[in-house]
């Protein structure tokens, strides 16, 4: 990016604006999914969490409108429920949209962090901001991809397990058991703890199946299992499997560095003001 101020606060902002703008609405996951998929490309495929995160988000997409039928199902064949068979509906939408909400904030600092860690001028900012662990990390991953290095699957999945700890404790982990707690309806409630995720890449008959979503514990063992199973892919299988899943629009799949940067313009961004066009 090209500043006209070396303030750090202002820069800090202004990449914070740009994450949330890019990262969308609630219900803006196949926005989401190209802003993913963009870190990836952009770090030169070192970078797999965006990549299964946007496999997250897609997969959710389909997962949600399920379970909005179901409850509705469910509500409408409750007798017993009467007049608060609104209100039980309106719940499911708030948890719903609780997810979705996890979803969009982790975007956001996944865009965030990725581009903080990228931004010479905004080291310091970076250290106050990224634990060192995962900070370390990041920066070996930008210095690979400037270098047109591929990490090696031990860098790669060193630096998953970084940052996947770091979200699962700062947004997912809290937010998940926040929603979970607050959510009343048990049929619909047992239902979301014990899914049975099937990202597009995974091999046929080989799902992952939870028996407590709100256990922190089991997600982290099932992300792990995730990235195991795109390494076992490859990595390339798991970026076509993105349009898999019949969301992703047809500009994605024609040229998804192009769809990309309409993407920045569509969202009111000047692009070459960017942080994502800053390299």
């Amino acid at each position: 990016m090209i500043s006209v101020s070396h303030d750090a606060d202002r820069e800090v902002a202004l990449l914070r604006n740009e994450a949330t703008l890019l990262a969308g609405g609630l219900t803006d996951l196949a926005q989401r999914a190209s802003v993913y998929h963009h870190l990836f490309e952009h770090s030169g495929g070192n970078h797999g969490f965006p990549l299964l995160a946007a496999h997250g988000a897609l997969w959710a997409s389909g997962y949600f409108r399920l379970g909005m039928r179901m409850g509705s199902l469910i509500a409408w064949r409750d007798a017993a429920l009467g007049a608060r068979r609104k209100d039980r509906l309106d719940r499911l939408t708030k948890f719903a949209n609780d997810f979705r909400d996890i979803n969009r904030r982790v975007c956001v600092e996944t865009y965030f962090i990725y581009y903080m860690t990228n931004t010479r001028h905004l080291s310091s900012a970076a250290e106050k901001f990224v634990p060192a662990d995962l900070l370390d990390q990041m920066l070996r991953c930008h210095a690979a991809r400037q270098a047109t290095r591929t990490l090696s699957s031990r860098e790669r999945r060193s630096l998953f397990e970084a940052f996947f700890l770091w979200e699962q404790a700062n947004i997912v982990g809290p937010s998940v058991a926040k929603a979970f707690d607050e959510f009343d309806w048990a049929p619909i409630k047992a239902m979301a703890l014990c899914p049975t995720i099937t990202f597009a890449y995974f091999p046929r008959f080989a799902p992952l199946k939870f028996s407590n979503f709100s256990n922190t514990a089991e997600r982290i063992e099932k992300g792990l299992m995730a990235f195991d199973l795109a390494v076992r892919a490859g990595w390339d299988k798991v970026d076509q499997k993105l349009r898999s899943y019949g969301i992703m629009p047809d500009d994605f799949s024609a040229d998804s560095k192009h769809y990309f940067r309409s993407l920045i313009h569509h969202v009111g961004l000047q692009p070459e003001l960017a942080f994502a066009a800053s390299t």
